[in-house]
């Protein structure tokens, strides 16, 4: 994909966000742009027109993307300007090894704490990546997947630990790697769904992790199979 279409689609998605007459959350817009999947790793993101979609000078969008820098969702290269993050295909594995580890501490501890209201939310969070996956769609495939997942997480009320996860699993959000597996392969995936539904519901932690682990390992075989020549991920070295 070339530059100048990587431009156009980083501008055009922001300018189909904004609100007329809206004062915008530069931060926030920014944000949740990159992390839709539809500016891709390594599109470039023009200051001059960001700033000219937001209706704001120059400062709030460096400011903006500063912080942006720190979540690992943006990259600043000299004299080349600002880019959505690239990483490698190894850094991308290895982001997925945190996130295993971190979602297995807080599992253990949410079903303990999970009551009927989660028990109910996790359902529906679980019917919503069904349908997901029956309909094929890949991109809603991806987004209720994370939603189930935060589902059966989100009980266990440790905040620092919830906001750790939440930035590792936001790095891997530009590629989308769910979106690029096939319908077999989102099956065997929901399966596991299935089964970490089944042992959250009996608050059986035991099952809970064992089936989780089984379903990080599918990820990683999968993650190691996503097309590495696309430009989608960065140059080792």
């Amino acid at each position: 994909m070339s530059a100048p279409r990587h431009r156009s689609v980083l501008v055009s998605r922001l300018a189909g966000r904004l609100r007329a007459g809206a004062q915008p959350a530069v931060l926030d817009e920014l944000r949740a742009c990159i992390l839709d999947g539809e500016t891709p790793p390594g599109t470039p993101i023009p200051v001059d027109a960001v700033a000219a979609a937001f209706g704001v000078s120059r400062i709030p969008v460096r400011e903006a993307l500063m912080t942006l820098i720190g979540e690992g969702l943006v990259d600043h290269r000299p004299h080349a300007g600002y880019r959505v993050a690239m990483m490698t295909a190894q850094e991308f594995a290895e982001i997925y090894l945190v996130r295993e580890a971190l979602e297995t501490a807080a599992l253990r501890v949410a079903v303990e704490r999970a009551g009927a209201a989660d028990v109910e939310r996790a359902r529906v969070a679980h019917a919503a990546l069904e349908r997901a996956v029956h309909e094929g769609d890949g991109r809603a495939h991806h987004r209720e997947s994370r939603r189930f997942h935060l589902a059966l997480i989100e009980p266990c009320r440790m905040r620092r630990l919830l906001t750790m996860l939440g930035t590792a699993w936001n790095m891997t959000e530009p590629l989308q790697p769910m979106s690029h597996l096939d319908a077999a392969e989102r099956a065997l995936l929901h399966a596991d769904h299935a089964g970490m539904l089944a042992a959250f519901t009996a608050h059986d932690a035991d099952r809970l992790i064992s089936v989780c682990a089984d379903h990080h390992r599918r990820l990683q075989a999968f993650i190691t199979r996503l097309p590495q020549h696309t430009g989608l991920f960065a140059e080792p070295g």
